[in-house]
């Protein structure tokens, strides 16, 4: 996969960058902690392999947030609260097309994540959190966390050294990912206002909104993370603990034990989370399976008319056709899902408003000199891309092409539904239908008018 091209998205005045790569069932956005620039991330062999993995499992939303890499950046007298960065995190998404997103954060970027999920859980479908921060600074329940003090003294160093060196490179002074790595960090944000931003949110404590968070969690930890001065595991297993349902993973370093963050344990990492995702899929299938009456309408020798009449004559009567249905499919509460030449599909919550819609509609366009066959089934169907799918769908679509001109057909599960309501219907005998198992009868469904008419 090729380095993506980075995008713009537009918050006000402010320009936050993005790529988007990669194809999954699910959209996953990925919100790097502790740095971040995504153009110079793809120039680390090991983080830019991590990145291309995430991509096998999701179609992935990589974005540097306000005030680091290409995104607009910080003026040290001007850092901006959560609740803009996490606005700034809905606009970027919505750019990208993703009307819901897991979010994937690492390390101080987790606060911001799970104040985004608690507070927009329309639109956060998980969380995956590595080596998460949970308070800036020392507490009662983290008294090992630095404190203001210790935040001053990191300050007073990044003030006077050239180059800040972390405490976990003195194990591999020489390693290749060295030079790249604090190239990283110098890419990713000034210093001045690293301090700005440190000093603003040094107070940040989530401790309290984590039973909050109702979204399917994943916190990833590194056991070992304490001993090595890197990323110390007590924050996530204390997200674990008070966050419902959440799952905590822990993920040892499998190459490097002097290797920065997250990434030294992508394989791990990316495991874990291909699986996690697998399983929000799942989820997120069932949960988008519901019970829906099908229509589908179909103009009668369509294709002989159009000749009749030639093709500008045609134009107007289809599209007086189409403003009938859709004024009765706005009648009778159906939700227009298809259009397809000179046929709808749409869906309605109950199987005696589509077949009244689907008698409304052959009467209806009779005056225009057509004819329209209409099927009608019940069943379970699936939101797929914003439209449904699934077998009952398939059904419906067989049961309609099964009917005769002016005549609504409906499967033996719509005439059952509807017993009592008044309709009456013919039997048409047990029909195989192309494509679905078993023998389905089928029941022409009266006109009202000639019911009407007949005696009692």
């Amino acid at each position: 996969m090729e380095r993506p091209w980075t995008k713009f998205a537009w918050n006000g005045d402010v320009a936050l960058a993005y790529q988007v790569f990669g194809d999954g069932p699910l959209d996953l956005l990925y919100l790097e902690g502790w740095a971040s620039n995504i153009d110079v991330a793809w120039e680390s062999p090991y983080l830019s392999s991590f990145l291309r993995r995430l991509g096998e499992a999701a179609r992935v939303v990589f974005m540097d947030r306000r005030g680091r890499g290409l995104s607009d950046r910080f003026s040290p007298d001007a850092v901006s609260p959560f609740e803009i960065l996490a606005d700034d995190i809905l606009v970027v998404l919505s750019a990208a097309g993703a009307q819901r997103a897991v979010v994937m954060a690492t390390n101080e970027a987790a606060p911001l994540a799970f104040i985004l999920a608690a507070t927009h859980p329309d639109r956060i479908t998980g969380l995956v959190l590595c080596d998460p921060d949970v308070s800036a600074t020392a507490n009662e329940d983290f008294p090992d966390v630095q404190t203001a003090a210790d935040l001053e003294r990191w300050f007073e160093v990044l003030r006077t050294e050239d180059v800040p060196r972390p405490t976990w490179w003195d194990g591999a002074p020489d390693h290749p990912e060295r030079d790249w790595f604090f190239r990283w960090c110098r890419a990713s944000e000034g210093v001045g206002a690293i301090i700005a931003e440190f000093r603003r949110f040094q107070d940040t404590d989530v401790r309290a909104i984590l039973p909050s968070v109702r979204v399917p969690t994943l916190l990833l930890v590194d056991p070992d993370g304490a001993n090595k001065q890197s990323c110390d595991p007590a924050p996530g297993r204390y997200a674990a603990a008070r966050i419902p349902g959440a799952r905590l993973v822990e993920v040892r370093d499998e190459n490097f034990v002097a290797w920065p963050h997250w990434y030294g344990r992508a394989d791990g990492i990316v495991r874990e989370t291909k699986a996690f995702l697998s399983e929000l899929h799942q989820e997120e299938a069932r949960l988008d399976r519901m019970l829906a009456t099908v229509l589908f309408t179909d103009i009668v020798g369509s294709t002989a008319r159009a000749a009749e009449l030639g093709d500008g004559a045609w134009r107007d009567v289809l599209e007086e056709h189409h403003a009938v249905v859709r004024a009765f499919l706005a009648r009778y509460r159906g939700v227009e899902v298809d259009t397809a030449g000179d046929g709808f599909m749409a869906t309605f919550d109950g199987p005696v408003r589509a077949l009244l819609c689907a008698q409304s509609i052959v009467h209806a366009v009779r005056p225009l000199g057509l004819e329209v066959r209409a099927g009608v089934h019940t069943g379970e169907v699936e939101a797929i891309a914003g439209k449904v799918g699934g077998i009952a769908v398939n059904i419906a679509a067989r049961v309609s092409a099964e009917a005769g001109p002016g005549e609504v057909l409906a499967s033996q599960t719509v005439r059952d539904l509807v017993a009592g309501s008044g309709l009456a219907f013919e039997d048409r005998g047990g029909r195989v239908l192309k494509g679905v198992p078993d023998e389905w009868r089928l029941f022409a469904v009266v006109d009202l008018e000639e019911q009407a008419a007949r005696p009692i």
